[in-house]
């Protein structure tokens, strides 16, 4: 091997390590038995559970769904069924980093975990800005970004991409109807064959997701204002 392709090697190797990510289970403080196929966000000052363990994920990645399969396998390796995002210690003004972050994982009674009524997200893709339009109020939702946008009982809200063709959904508020996570996106997504079941995925470009998934990228995008 000559120089050239010493050289051209070691940038490729140097590439591939600066860009590979790693999902790691950090910390194991005690496992749990149960056979939730779920995995949702919660708020561990507001919703008290069993505390198991941490996961480290570390690097960039713009396939969301790799990650949170690999995020899923661990958690259920400890028996978590919820978790949270846990900012870095002594910074806790500290914006979420996307190349580098630690998720806590815990168990909560399938009961105590709270819920949300009449909400939808609207969730970018992660790598192209959308144009879409909410009741007729045009707008640029940002990559990585989502809107969060409540309604009461009996309101209506209409999502369109405003493009050729494009898709669009209608929403009316209902007495305790669970909150909604759709990801707008210009292509085509294969189907997903993970285990966890977790995203309900079609061919269009308003995509319903399971509340697993949705919970998982409103924690690593970030809230359109």
């Amino acid at each position: 091997m000559n120089i050239k392709k010493i050289i051209s090697f070691g940038v490729f190797l140097f590439g591939v390590m600066a860009f590979a990510q790693n999902v790691i289970l950090s910390n194991v403080a005690k496992t749990h038995e149960n056979t939730d196929k779920f995995l949702y966000k919660i708020n561990p000052e507001i919703t008290k559970g069993e505390y198991l363990g941490e996961i480290l994920v570390n690097g960039f990645s713009n396939d969301d769904v790799a990650v949170f399969d690999a995020i899923y396998k661990k958690a259920k390796q400890i028996g978590a069924n919820t978790f949270s995002w846990r900012k870095p210690d002594g910074l806790e003004d500290e914006a979420f980093n996307p190349n580098h972050y630690m998720l806590s994982l815990y168990y909560v009674a399938a009961n105590d975990i709270p819920k949300e009524f009449n909400t939808i997200y609207l969730v970018a893709s992660s790598n192209k800005d959308q144009k879409i339009s909410i009741n007729k109020d045009k707008l640029e939702l940002k990559e990585r970004h989502f809107i969060k946008k409540s309604f009461n009982v009996g309101e209506e809200i209409t999502v369109s991409t405003r493009q050729f063709l494009g898709s669009g959904i209608k929403v009316t508020g209902k007495e305790e109807h669970p909150a909604q996570y759709f990801q707008i996106s210009n292509f085509k997504v294969k189907e997903n064959k993970s285990i966890y079941g977790g995203i309900n995925i079609k061919t269009s470009d308003i995509i319903g997701l399971e509340r697993s998934y949705g919970d998982f990228l409103t924690t690593i995008y970030t809230e359109q204002k």
